[in-house]
Parts: C-alpha cells; structure tokens; sequence
C-alpha cells in the first residue's frame, strides 16, 4: 500500500489542531481544498472574553476554555 493512500485517510478534526491561528490557518485552508483561508478580523466575545476569529471562510472561531479550536458561528 503506498504511503499517499494512507494519508490521504487519515482525517483530523477542529478539536485536534494546535490552538494557534497558523494552525488554525493550515487546517481549514487544507479544508478547503487548498483555497487559502485567512483572518478576517478580531473581536471579543461579550459573554466569555475570548478572542474570536472572523475567518474568510465566514465562520467564527475560538479557542474554547480545553483550548480547543471549536466553531461559534
């Protein structure tokens, strides 16, 4: 078996990337089939105080309080 179909299914999930934004940034740009993805802008959550991250994708994330990237709208 060659070693590309062996990565090619391996998945990896939000919740195991790195809490960094290049992480964040390789992931959902690898997600959208090589298309990249960047930062949009910041603000912060008037509720928790975290950061979150307006992405071009037009999804906004966070890094939740397990410091885990999670998806809050």
């Amino acid at each position: 078996m060659s070693q590309a179909f062996v990565r090619e299914s391996e998945e990896q999930w939000l919740h195991e990337v790195a809490p960094t934004m290049n992480a964040l940034i390789v992931y959902l740009t690898r997600e959208n089939n090589g298309i990249r993805v960047y930062e949009q802008k910041t603000s912060i959550h008037p509720k928790t105080g975290r950061e979150l991250h307006h992405m071009s994708n037009g999804l906004v994330y966070e890094v939740d309080a397990d410091g885990k990237w999670a998806v809050v709208y």
